[in-house]
């Protein structure tokens, strides 16, 4: 069995995008959502690797093959006066499940966050989803239950826009 000796973490690039594409579905398979991708190759290439790119993205490698990613970018804390690291999505192959990987990548991901002067580093998690719950409490990130979150999308977005 492999260890995390032999799992590294590389920035994504442009090369990657049909790797992040198939993480991204298994991912949507995984929380249930198979029908709520909507992406493809070339929105990938645009949102995360053209010049302005908001978002980031990293890659999880077991040797040389893919086994996970990440999707980050920054946002802003106000009280703080500092950028936040907000994780997207995270996701480890099922096969490649309790090597260490997901903790490698939060690892990676928390160091890019002091070293870019960062307050906070933070997510968020499905309700039901128990394994990854009990993962971040075994790292003792803490749940913020006091924030509920809010979401315009789709024709919702479009419809309060053009009032």
């Amino acid at each position: 069995m492999n260890n995390t000796q032999t799992i590294t973490i590389r920035d994504a690039q442009p090369s990657d995008a049909a790797t992040i594409l198939h993480f991204i579905n298994e991912l949507a398979i995984y929380e249930k959502e198979p029908d709520a991708v909507k992406t493809d190759e070339q929105a990938i290439l645009k949102t995360l690797f053209s010049e302005g790119a908001t978002a980031h993205s990293i890659i999880c490698l077991d040797g040389d093959e893919a086994i996970g990613f990440a999707v980050y970018f920054y946002n802003y804390s106000t009280w703080l006066g500092k950028n936040g690291l907000y994780l997207e999505d995270l996701y480890v192959s099922p096969d490649s499940r309790g090597k260490g990987a997901g903790k490698l990548i939060m690892k990676h991901l928390a160091r890019q966050a002091i070293s870019k002067d960062c307050g906070r580093f933070e997510w968020v998690v499905l309700d039901w989803n128990q394994p990854a719950i009990d993962f971040y409490n075994s790292i003792n990130a803490k749940p913020q239950d006091e924030w509920i979150i809010y979401r315009l999308a789709g024709q919702e977005l479009i419809e309060f826009a053009e009032r």
